[in-house]
């Protein structure tokens, strides 16, 4: 096992891939002489051992978070000015272990193994998250050696069963979105959910989510995903090449019962066959159609018609991040054993470039998460699940 760190042992300098700017991977330039953060008050520094990535990590670096104009180049601005500024060390799912405390917190806490809750949030409420920012954005992340976080939302995780990595891809970025777009939606036990875009780390999280809950989670996907998704929860998989009669289809499968929400992480020119789902049937709804989405990967740009949208009342629910109550349910989860993890493989901090590649034209093999592991622990924490061991 690696020994436990203590302030005396943390290098001045650490290896760390930093984003120079907007623009393709090249923007990435891996260094080994970034200064180690050094914790502040109510802060802990942890030695990272595994970082989930995330496709925000991606659309952040190329700026495809428009919110004006389709051709805007942007990032996150909820408070007002954009916090993205450049270097910043990306990585929002930090798994890893601490080496330090600030003022304020309990030197008992060196060497606890622990998972971020990722998000900078801007007032002390729990249970709203009006500015979300996260770190790997607004603040330096997890793709590095080390990085200082506040230790109320770094939560321990001591299971071992649970490698690093595997509790890495448990990460908040996935796991609280996929939770938050449940709860604005007000998924209860009993009704029929589809999930779209299922097979990535959000889609994967809200099919065991769903199973929590006691809600039947309907999965779109690949045909040859079925069966993992199926085995992971999903009632019934609806493969996305075929999409005629759509609803027919999931009528079918749901025994004449309408979708009472949709989880849609597709967005273009879906969405409106999705919606399909839900309004084919309206006597036999026990609550209002439901649509809750977090991400745009079929297109940003959806032709709907408000019509159906106000006389089928349809509601509609935007999902960013989470908030610390949901945060700290998912710990309780993670710790009870009742969340899995879905880890793909890991990647070398060093290898990033590769992983980036790896990820967009990622094949049909992948599913759930890939985690990024600094070269220091790599023996331990990534060769496990290296690429090449997960064919």
């Amino acid at each position: 096992m690696t020994p436990v760190s203590s302030p005396d042992t943390v290098p001045a300098t650490m290896s760390a891939m930093l984003l120079t700017g907007h623009g393709d991977i090249d923007k990435l330039e891996y260094r080994h002489d970034v200064p180690t953060p050094r914790p502040g008050p109510g802060e802990v520094l942890v030695r990272v051992t595994a970082t989930a990535k995330n496709n925000t990590d991606r659309k952040a670096r190329e700026g495809l978070y428009p919110t004006k104009e389709k051709g805007e180049v942007t990032s996150f601005a909820m408070g007002g000015e954009a916090t993205l500024t450049f270097p910043r060390i990306q990585g929002a799912d930090i798994a890893g272990r601490v080496a330090a405390v600030g003022d304020g917190v309990d030197p008992a806490r060196i060497g606890q193994r622990g998972l971020l809750d990722f998000n900078l949030y801007a007032d002390g409420r729990r249970n709203i998250n009006l500015t979300p920012d996260y770190y790997g954005h607004g603040a330096d992340g997890g793709y590095a050696e080390y990085v200082a976080v506040p230790a109320d939302q770094f939560h321990h995780v001591p299971n071992p069963e649970l490698a690093d990595a595997e509790l890495a891809a448990m990460g908040m970025c996935s796991y609280q979105t996929a939770y938050h777009m449940m709860t604005s939606a007000r998924v209860k036990a009993g009704e029929h959910v589809l999930v779209t875009g299922a097979s990535g780390g959000v889609g994967t999280a809200l099919i065991q989510l769903c199973r929590i809950v006691g809600a039947i989670p309907y999965a779109l996907s690949q045909a040859d995903k079925a069966e993992a998704l199926e085995a992971l929860g999903a009632e019934a998989v609806f493969d996305r090449t075929q999409m005629e009669d759509f609803t027919g289809q999931v009528l079918a499968a749901t025994g004449g019962a309408p979708i009472d929400a949709v989880m849609d992480l597709v967005g273009g020119e879906m969405t409106d066959r999705f919606i399909d789902t839900m309004i084919v049937d309206m006597g036999r709804r026990a609550d209002y159609p439901r649509l809750s989405i977090a991400g745009a990967s079929g297109g940003n740009l959806s032709e709907i018609m408000w019509t159906r949208i106000y006389l089928y009342q349809v509601q509609i629910f935007g999902v960013s991040h989470g908030t610390r109550e949901e945060a700290e349910q998912l710990v309780e989860w993670i710790r009870a054993g009742e969340l899995k993890p879905v880890l793909h493989a890991a990647f070398k901090l060093s290898e990033l470039h590769a992983a980036e590649r790896y990820f967009v034209n990622r094949d049909s093999n992948y599913l759930g998460k890939i985690v990024i592991v600094p070269d220091a622990e790599w023996d331990e924490h990534g060769a496990p699940f290296a690429l090449e061991q997960h064919p």
